[in-house]
């Protein structure tokens, strides 16, 4: 599959005015989803930084079963420094390649990241939607966390761009994620007792769909098998690279 795009940018000026330009393209919404196929998007680093390496891995699973249709890997280096708010461009170059290198279309992309829950409501999952043209969403392991001193209650958050409850306990509970009258997302918890994701749209997907789909892609752990799998193949290949530097 094609991944068109502009030239890199080369510094942060500049891809801010990319992502500014990009974010008018989004659409928070599309028409009805019925995904045969899902593909997951990680991507993992080596230990040295903005000079390091980066890996990414695709993984198209079958909706239904949970099996891999495909695989897809790319590796380079890190040619963008680590910037808040500014993380897909740390990504997409090698993810761009690693989608490039496909023979099969997914019907859903889901990202390890976020969507519109982002300050400038373009997170990696709107950006990699755009850019492909394929229904997106992003499902994090992990929110920017600040303590919220003025909500009520201790399970009150506030994240990069939103505030939150504690969902409840069981498989499927859920609380919005907010910003004022704004829902970005949605706190989402896949197992009992376990931790929370948190689920965004990217593009050309509603979240109460993307809300579903990724219930329906973790039937045993709190991560989704597509992120879970796209993270251990990223993982697998950046130590076969390392081994492969550390020979004499």
């Amino acid at each position: 599959m094609l991944v068109p795009h502009d030239p890199w940018p080369a510094g942060e000026a500049e891809a801010l005015a990319q992502q500014e330009a990009l974010r008018a393209r989004v659409e928070p919404t599309g028409p009805p989803l019925s995904a045969r196929t899902a593909a997951g998007l990680d991507v993992s680093y080596e230990d040295d930084g903005d000079t390091g390496r980066a890996v990414a891995a695709v993984v198209v699973l079958d909706v239904a079963t949970l099996e891999v249709v495909e695989t897809a890997v790319a590796s380079g280096p890190v040619t963008f420094p680590y910037v808040p708010g500014l993380l897909a461009f740390r990504e997409l170059p090698v993810l761009t390649e690693a989608l490039e290198r496909l023979t099969v279309t997914p019907d859903v992309l889901v990202c390890d990241g976020y969507g519109v829950a982002h300050p400038r409501r373009f997170g990696l999952a709107c950006h990699v939607g755009v850019l492909t043209g394929l229904p997106t969403f992003g499902v994090a392991k992990t929110a920017f966390v600040v303590r919220e001193p003025s909500a009520p209650g201790p399970a009150a958050e506030q994240t990069a761009g939103g505030a939150h409850q504690e969902p409840g306990p069981r498989r499927g509970d859920w609380a919005p994620l907010t910003d004022g009258t704004e829902t970005l997302g949605r706190v989402l918890r896949t197992q009992p007792g376990v931790k929370p994701v948190f689920v965004s749209v990217g593009h050309r997907v509603d979240l109460d769909t993307a809300t579903a789909l990724t219930l329906a892609l973790a039937p045993r752990y709190r991560l989704p098998e597509t992120t879970r799998q796209a993270d251990q193949l990223s993982r697998r290949l950046l130590g076969g690279l390392d081994a492969a530097h550390r020979r004499p």
